[in-house]
């Protein structure tokens, strides 16, 4: 099963929040990993914010860190071709999207994910809307 989690989703794989068992779970079950371009520096960026409201420590975003770039070592990383770029667009016409989660949305769709993760409402009605088979986690 070909999974594409967004950044919101697969953050719970290493943060621990809502969702993480359901995450685990579908990461367990998938023969590939889908993951946009923008997924790292959204997570990371997700940790940094952590490190500065003190709810993770420098030495836990460390190890996070290290473990997130293990993990994405075997993704498909979908990088924002101009198929993608367009794609996005089309559903930023049809959607209430922010940007990002419509780049997300597009590699999904360009990738053919048999799944797309989210933790994102907005997101997963969108997916759903598309075509996609979406969770929301």
């Amino acid at each position: 099963m070909r999974v594409f989690f967004d950044s919101s989703a697969f953050a719970k794989r290493f943060l621990e929040e809502a969702g993480s068992d359901e995450v685990e779970a579908l990461c367990m079950r998938a023969s590939d990993l889908g993951l946009s371009v923008i997924c790292l520096p959204e997570i990371i960026s997700a940790m940094n914010r952590r490190v500065r409201e003190r709810s993770l420590s420098r030495r836990q975003y460390a190890v996070t860190k290290e473990r997130l770039a293990l993990d994405i070592g075997d993704a498909d990383i979908i990088q924002l071709t101009t198929a993608v770029v367009a794609r996005s667009v089309k559903m930023l016409e049809q959607n209430p999207l922010r940007a990002m989660d419509a780049l997300h949305l597009a590699c999904a769709a360009e990738w053919e994910a048999d799944v797309f993760a989210t933790s994102d409402l907005r997101q997963f009605n969108a997916a759903v809307a598309e075509g996609l088979h979406a969770v929301c986690v």
